[in-house]
């Protein structure tokens, strides 16, 4: 990086996104994959992370999306890939546009299922491809009642040109320590696994399911199921709060920067930022980094938050001092003669875990992702 380069930046490493995409089938190898790529891909870049998965040696079955305009952003990338639309269709338009893309709808309500009921009675040769069937197991988010399940399944299976498959989502199985929660993403598997058996007697068949995602997938084989559902995992980060990126395999994918672009000498007593929250204890060196909550880096980052200097002598650990700002923060430069205006600060990344930055701030590593800004500068490499 030389001096020329944006005030901040990203560094998306494609090959790292790649390595974790392998990592789904070391974790569920028989298990079809499904990378999730909503929400611009996690923040990450829409556009290059599908063509990324696409160039790599692990094979996947779609890719998976929130909306319908996610959808069609990837046919207008030119994109054919099937895509797996988490929130379905909300009218009968929708509906028609999705089945003309290769777009396979989750069925959640049953004024979904009505639409296409409706088409199957005049499109009867056609059928209307893959269709999932989402059963609320648990979460009170989307999906239908046992009863409702059940006849959805049914009706679509009925159409021999219509793949069905079951799914549901849990609602915490990141939580590894807490034995409410095990107790409760247990009560979940056992929901599924109950109304699986169920429809399989009902139309005396096989019933293929999905159940996992990142979660599940690392730590819960039994959810595995024909199809599982990647998304924070192939970012790199981990959805465990006592276990690391590092230990469960994953390599992080963005990396976030900035630069110093001051260095101040205050005196003990003095106050740093807005709201002067921070009062030096002793005779502090403070360098002044060139990003702030308008970047996406999270206001809401406590004093000593941690970041990393890339400066002579290699990478040095720090933190925060004061509030974060629209355009800066301030990080203590205290004992790090080394460090000179123009070096390079990982705010998370490489060198430093979203997840940690993620627990100073009070929030989540995906809302570190998803809030970066356009005034962040990406830079891909692979």
């Amino acid at each position: 990086m030389t001096e020329s380069f944006p005030r901040a930046w990203a560094t998306i490493d494609l090959r790292a996104l790649k390595k974790n995409l392998s990592q789904v089938s070391v974790h569920s190898p028989e298990a079809q994959i499904i990378p999730v790529i909503k929400a611009n891909a996690y923040g990450h870049g829409v556009e290059q992370v599908a063509l990324a998965l696409k160039s790599s040696h692990t094979k996947f079955a779609a890719l998976a999306v929130a909306s319908l305009e996610e959808a069609m952003e990837l046919r207008t990338l030119g994109i054919s890939t099937p895509v797996l639309l988490l929130q379905g269709f909300r009218n009968r338009e929708e509906m028609e546009l999705c089945l003309n893309h290769k777009i396979e709808p989750v069925v959640h309500s049953m004024h979904q299922f009505e639409h296409i009921q409706k088409y199957l009675q005049t499109e009867i040769l056609f059928g209307v491809g893959r269709v999932w069937v989402k059963f609320n197991s648990g979460m009170n988010r989307l999906g239908l009642n046992k009863e409702q399940a059940l006849q959805v399944y049914g009706d679509l299976h009925r159409h021999p040109e219509t793949e069905v498959v079951l799914m549901s989502h849990l609602a915490s199985a990141d939580e590894l320590d807490n034995p409410a929660a095990i107790d409760f993403t247990q009560r979940q598997i056992e929901e599924f696994d109950a109304l699986r058996q169920q429809i399989a007697e009902s139309i005396q068949g096989p019933v293929q399911g999905s159940l996992a995602a990142s979660s599940g997938i690392l730590e819960l084989p039994q959810t595995h199921h024909q199809f599982v559902r990647p998304g924070f995992m192939l970012y790199g980060a981990s959805p465990f709060a006592s276990r690391s990126a590092e230990e469960i395999g994953l390599q992080p994918v963005m990396t976030l920067s900035a630069r110093i672009i001051a260095i101040n000498d205050v005196d003990a007593g003095a106050t740093i930022g807005y709201g002067a929250t921070y009062r030096c204890k002793q005779n502090t060196r403070v360098g002044i980094v060139s990003i702030g909550y308008a970047d996406g880096y999270p206001r809401s980052a406590k004093n000593g938050t941690p970041v990393v200097v890339k400066c002579q002598g290699g990478p040095r650990r720090t933190g925060l001092l004061g509030r974060v700002s629209m355009d800066m923060l301030a990080i203590d430069l205290t004992g790090m003669e080394s460090v000179k205006i123009a070096d390079e600060v990982v705010l998370w990344g490489r060198d430093l875990p979203a997840d940690e930055v993620a627990r100073s701030a009070d929030t989540i590593s995906y809302e570190l992702f998803c809030k970066v800004t356009k005034r962040v500068e990406f830079v891909y490499t692979d």
